[in-house]
Order: C-alpha cells, then sequence, then structure tokens
C-alpha cells in the first residue's frame, strides 16, 4: 500500500502525536521507530511513497545513514529531518544527502503539517491535482467535530478541546454514525491490543466524550452491552451555533 507520509521516528510520544495528528489532517502515515524496519520495508515498497519524515537520531543508524540507504534505492524520494540540533554542519550534510528541509525539534504540530502539504503538493506526479486535506469538521446534529484543531463546537457556541485520544475515539466512532463500533476494533486500531488495561483507558475516554455530550440535544455515546458503543446523532430539533 503506498502512504503519503511515513515517519522514522524513535521517541514514542512524539510519534503517536505526529502520526494521529497527520491522520486527523486526512494524510495516510506509516510510522517506524528504527532504521532497521524501515529499510526492510522500504526494499519492498520503494515507489509511490509521497514523503519520508527522518529522525537525525535512531537507535540503530543515524538518521543521515539511512538517508542515504533511502535514496540509493529510490533516487526521487522526498525526504526532510527532524532535529533537536540545528548546527550549520548538519543541515550541510542532510542537504548534500538530497534534503528537501529540516525542521527542529521542539516544533509547533500546524508548521509541521503546512511544510508536509507544501512538500507533497510541489512533487505531486499530477501537480493539476495536488494534495487537499479532508475536510477539517465533520458536523454531527447540533455539534460541529474540529478535527484538524482538536475541539468541538458545542450548541451554545462554546468550543471545547480534545486531547489527540479523545479525537481518535471520536474520530473512530463518528466514521460510523448511529452504527455500533465494536469496543475490540477500537483497541486494536487505537492502542494495537485489546487487553485489560487499555480497555481501561478507552472506558476513561468514553465517559469524557460522553459527559461532553451531555449539554446536546442531538448527540449521545451509548453503551451496547457487551458489544462496544455506538454514537447516536439525532437531526431533529435543535439549531446549529454555527449558521449550517
Amino acid at each position: 500500500m503506498p502512504y503519503d507520509i511515513i515517519i522514522i521516528e524513535d521517541e514514542t510520544d512524539l510519534g503517536n502525536v505526529i502520526t494521529a495528528y497527520l491522520k486527523l489532517r486526512g494524510f495516510s502515515v506509516l510510522w517506524f521507530q528504527n532504521a532497521t524496519e524501515t529499510l526492510d520495508y522500504y526494499s519492498a515498497n520503494p515507489l509511490d511513497n509521497k514523503l519520508i519524515i527522518v529522525d537525525v537520531q535512531l537507535p540503530d543508524l543515524n538518521g543521515f545513514d539511512l538517508a542515504a540507504e533511502l535514496v540509493k534505492i529510490n533516487p526521487g524520494q522526498p525526504f526532510f529531518f527532524l532535529t533537536a540540533h540545528n548546527e550549520k554542519q548538519d543541515r550541510l550534510r542532510g542537504l548534500k544527502i538530497g534534503a528537501i528541509d529540516y525542521i527542529s525539534k521542539p516544533f509547533e504540530i500546524e508548521e509541521l503539517v503546512l511544510r508536509i502539504a507544501n512538500i507533497i503538493n510541489k512533487f505531486s506526479p499530477n501537480p493539476a491535482t495536488p494534495f487537499r486535506a479532508k475536510p477539517g469538521y465533520i458536523t454531527m446534529g447540533d455539534i460541529r467535530y474540529q478535527k484538524d484543531q482538536l475541539f468541538v463546537l458545542m450548541p451554545d457556541g462554546k468550543e471545547v478541546s480534545l486531547t489527540v485520544r479523545e479525537s481518535e475515539v471520536l474520530d473512530q466512532l463518528a466514521d460510523h454514525i448511529n452504527q455500533v463500533v465494536k469496543k475490540k476494533d477500537l483497541l486494536l486500531s487505537l492502542w494495537g491490543n485489546d487487553d485489560y488495561f487499555n480497555g481501561k483507558s478507552l472506558e476513561v475516554f468514553i465517559s469524557r466524550l460522553r459527559r461532553l455530550f451531555k449539554s446536546s440535544d442531538q448527540v449521545s455515546i451509548e453503551n451496547v452491552y457487551g458489544l462496544g458503543y455506538i454514537l447516536k446523532v439525532n437531526k431533529q430539533g435543535g439549531n446549529l451555533p454555527f449558521g449550517q
């Protein structure tokens, strides 16, 4: 499967945040935490990956050497570096390998998204149809879920911020409005396994979202005993606070 973005970042928290946020913005993303797995995958799938983001400091091979190996496999592959350093020598080394850009840690996630979209558009094989992120919001009854900015707009016009994980859970439910989403599927999709502790974590996030929607006349999250959850949206009654 071709991906818009491949990320190589060994910091688990940062990798999770970047991956989650880019997916919310409509990108397809594949994330690796070391160079070895990246090379194994890329050797078998060198084409149609639009952009690679490489962390300079990796546990098994530095990012410069990894990028050099990727370029040997596919000389036309666009990539740029994430780095905790901003030294001229490092920048020159990366540019010599063929890097398009650098972004220094810490960085604003919106800056990263903007750079990514610009690069993908620049190197798109079909400039007439550049990348466009999917719409940044979902209207659910009298609530607007603002996906790209991680908040919901309530019926009274109040903006309530969400964490990345809350947004991920809501995103999964919103893809299946008025349909049952199995708890096991949620756990495997968001945590990678369905063990007891992750199940309890999911219950906490569901409870937070359920409390949030108490002020809505049209939106609720209900348990389906022994199976999962359903995001119920009743479009009758109530008015949207944003004129739709």
